[in-house]
Parts: C-alpha cells; structure tokens; sequence
C-alpha cells in the first residue's frame, strides 16, 4: 500500500473519529451539565479522582483505597467500598477488550469504532442521567454500575464483529487479518515451543514502560491528590470538573488526529531507519503531513487560549452555575487554556516520534521520561502548596513543554540531512499572530466591562463580540496560511471518497 492510500486511510480514520467525539461528547456534555444540579461536588471528585485503577491493580489498588486511605464520610459519599469493587471490574473487562481495539485500529476499522464506541457512551450517560433521577441516594452505585455498564457494551460490540468477520471466510477484510480465529487472540505456543517471542517481548516491554511513565506524566495529579491529600475532595471534584472542560477540544480534535497520524507515520516510515535511506517519496509525504499537522495544532491551541481566558467564567457559569464559576473555577479553566496549546503541539510531535524511533531510542527516551516523571509528581506537590490547584496545571506545563522540546530535537535530527523542513509548520504570519493579539485585547476588554454579573443581555453581547473576533481571525487564517487549507480540504475529500467504498 503506497503512502498516498495510507494517508486516505488515516485522514478518513482521524475524520469519522472526530465526527465520533463530536457527537458522544455532545451528548455527554449536556448530560454532565444536567446531573451536575444533582450532585455535590464530593461524589463528583471521588468518582473522578480517586479510582484509577487497572487490572492488576485493581486488587493491590483497592485494597489501598478501601484500607490504607481516608474514606470519606458515608453520609456525604455513599456505598464509596462497592464503589471502588465496582470500578476495578469495569478495569478488568475493558483490559479484556484491548487486544480487539488495537486490532481494529492497526486495521482501521472506522466504523466498527464508530459505533462500538458511540453505543457504549450514549448509554452509559442515558443511564447515569436515569440513576441520579431516580435513585439519587444511591451515591457511587450509579458512576460505577455505568461505568461497568459501558465496558461491558464496547468489549460485547468488538467480540461480536470479530467473531462475525472471522467467522466468514469469504470477507476480504477476514482475509487481510494477522489472525485466523479467535482463540489467536489468546496466549498460546509457538512453532519453536516458546511461550515468548523475546523479539516482541522485548518491543513490548519496551513500550510498556513508556506507556506507565505516560501514564504518571499525564495522570500524575491525580495520584498527588489521592496519596498526599493536598486538596479536599469538594475541590477535587472542582479542579477535575473544570479538567474535562477544558480537554474536551483535546479530546474532541487532537486526540483522533494523534492517534490516526500514529499508524500513518508507522506505516510509510521504516521505525529506526535514517531519513536519507527511506523511500524519498514517502519521506515528502509524511514531511508535508507533519508540517500541515504541526500548523493546524498550533492554530487550534492558540484559538482556545486567546479565546479561553476572556470566556472561561462565562463558560463554568452556564455549564455548571455558581460552584463553578466561582473561587478557583475561572482561574483554572484559564490555565487550563494555555495547557491545551502544550497538548496540541505536543500530540502531534510525539506521535511522530514514537512512530519513527528505534527501540533504543524509545529505551533511552523512557530513561528521560522516568527522570521528568519523578521532577513532575516533586513539581506538582510543591507547586500545589504554593498555589492551590493551580500548581497541578503549572506543572503540567512544565512537563508538557520538556516532552515538547525532546520530540522537537529528535524531529530536527530526523531530517537534518534531508531537504524537507516540517517544523516551519510551528511558524505563523506577522498578519495573524496580529489578529490573534487583537481578538485577545479586544476580548479582554470585553469580558471586564460585559460579563459576567450584568444579566444576560450584557453576556450575549460578550459572545457577539468573541464571535466577531474568532471570525475577523479565521478569515486571516484562510487568506494566509493556503498550504493548510489545501491540507485539510483535499484530506477531507478523500475520507470523504474512502468512505464511499466501504
């Protein structure tokens, strides 16, 4: 398969997977808004904080939370034990699911993803909405029984395919397929009789620890907040509230894109292969795509902060009322803002990265990542007692703009000794840095003299004139960065053309 098809597939697979984001977090959000008049924001900040558990831990982990940490008051969070059980169950089904979703994804499997993941979103929050309606004093009960509800309905949605697809032996898909059957899918024996393949043990070991020192620089706070008890839980549930809002651009534009530009930069690059010794038409397709990608990151990222920080108290206000709009809310979602830039860039650079390393280079980029793990849970602690909640952002900053920086030296080293150049991509016209530093004056000024206190009439006055701005800036954005606009609309058209012949 040439690059331009695996470009096709990858824009079609980062498409259907934002039209998917788009509408579940919809949904989701008009449901949360909904139940947050319900709740206290106690329950909200243990269910949100305090029960990451995984397979393996779910046993070691529990016994933790329920045992060795402070449980909180039965009145105010109830059934908070059968909670935890209950959470570390719905860990253990959806990791039983995982080797079908990576299948699906390395497969690109758009719509199977499409609608496993739709259905189970939808009715996990139909049916968290229907608890707290009817049976509010149930407390954690009905966060864990959806939960639990939701990996139960995505696991079922990718067990019934596979084994529909597998079992039809006249489907070219069934055909294109590592696996045979299903029980491949089991630990079993090789041809050598080894249990292990120590090649792809070693590869996966390899990313294994990646992925837990990901884990503790993206999750971290969470485990300061849990361990440490640096913040009570009604500001727990505050600070995660205002976390979700702020990531839902993240979650609704950049993840996708990460992780269908992953497999198209797996796929066309050669892993650990120096750029002058890859096919060179490969190496202009996926140096244009990066570039375009890196553009279109910083773009979004710079919109959201310019325009996050006149309208995040507007925001909490009409999505959760006074608890959010009030005390640190505003301040939060505001950093939150500036956060979000970090993660648009940083998605994009590291999913290059990953894609295009050697295993020795993901061993010694992990080396970095346990020091910058270490520095970032010191960092988050002291920040926090110095600031508040805000420390947990500031550190993620932190974090976010070092891993920014390895991934920029690797990709200036990657294609030092070739023509292309996609970190120009980070580089925007004198015209529209001046448009977005005028949308921020003008909105700034806005937001003191409009919002939030003088009624409705002033705060859709505030949204008009955000409005005016955000148009006056993409209109910018369309007369002087052309080669992103080419990008998106002939990648658009052919998702659009892909999917016809689904």
């Amino acid at each position: 398969m040439g690059s331009r098809e695996v470009l096709g597939q990858a824009a079609r697979l980062a498409s259907s997977g934002l039209l998917l984001q788009v509408l579940f977090r919809l949904i989701t959000f008009v449901l949360n808004a909904f139940i947050l008049r319900f709740l206290s924001k106690e329950i909200v900040g243990i269910v949100n904080v305090r029960v990451p558990l995984g397979m393996f831990w779910s046993l070691l982990l529990g016994w933790v939370w329920l045992q060795l940490l402070e449980v909180p008051d039965p009145n105010a969070v109830p059934h908070y034990g059968s909670g935890v059980v209950l959470f570390g169950l719905s860990a253990v089904v959806e990791l039983l699911g995982e080797p079908f979703w990576v299948l699906a994804q390395a497969q690109m499997f758009v719509k199977l993803k499409v609608i496993a993941e739709s259905l189970s979103v939808i009715l996990k929050s139909v049916l968290t909405a229907f608890l707290v309606l009817w049976s509010p004093h149930w407390g954690l009960y009905i966060f864990s029984l959806a939960q639990l509800f939701y990996t139960a309905v995505l696991v079922l949605c990718y067990v019934i395919y596979f084994t529909k697809l597998l079992g039809s032996s006249e489907s070219t898909k069934q055909q294109t397929l590592p696996v045979s059957r299903m029980t491949d899918m089991l630990p079993s024996i090789t041809r050598s009789r080894a249990f292990v393949n120590w090649k792809e043990a070693k590869l996966t070991w390899s990313f294994f620890k990646q992925s837990f020192l990901k884990q503790i620089l993206t999750e971290g706070e969470r485990y300061v907040m849990t361990f440490l008890n640096v913040l009570n839980f009604g500001d727990q549930g505050v600070y995660d509230i205002v976390n979700n809002l702020g990531s839902l651009v993240a979650r609704l534009i950049f993840q996708p894109i990460e992780e269908s530009f992953y497999i198209f930069f797996a796929k066309v690059l050669e892993r650990g292969k120096d750029a002058t010794l890859q096919k060179q038409e490969d190496m202009a397709v996926a140096a244009t795509v990066l570039e375009s990608l890196l553009k279109l990151a910083l773009l979004v990222g710079l919109t959201i902060t310019i325009f996050g920080f006149a309208y995040s108290q507007l925001a909490l206000d009409i999505y959760g009322g006074v608890m959010l709009s009030s005390g640190s809310g505003p301040v939060l979602l505001r950093s939150y803002c500036l956060y979000v830039l970090l993660l648009a860039i940083n998605g994009v650079t590291e999913c290059f990265t990953f894609a295009a390393m050697s295993k020795e280079e993901v061993d010694r980029y992990n080396f970095t990542m346990l020091a910058l793990s270490s520095s970032f849970l010191v960092l988050s602690y002291l920040l926090t007692q110095w600031c508040g909640s805000v420390g947990f952002i500031l550190a993620n900053c932190f974090n976010m703009g070092i891993r920014i920086t390895q991934s920029l030296c690797f990709i200036h080293r990657y294609y030092r000794k070739s023509p292309h150049r996609p970190l120009v991509g980070l580089c925007l016209s004198p015209a529209l840095l001046g448009a977005f530093a005028l949308s921020g004056g003008i909105t700034g000024i806005s937001e003191v003299l409009l919002c939030c206190e003088q009624g409705w009439p002033a705060r859709l006055a505030h949204i008009a004139v955000g409005a005016l701005c955000l148009g006056m800036t993409i209109g910018t954005a369309f007369l002087t960065e052309t080669r992103l606009i080419h990008f998106v609309r002939t990648q658009l058209g052919v998702s659009r053309l892909a999917d016809k012949t689904l």
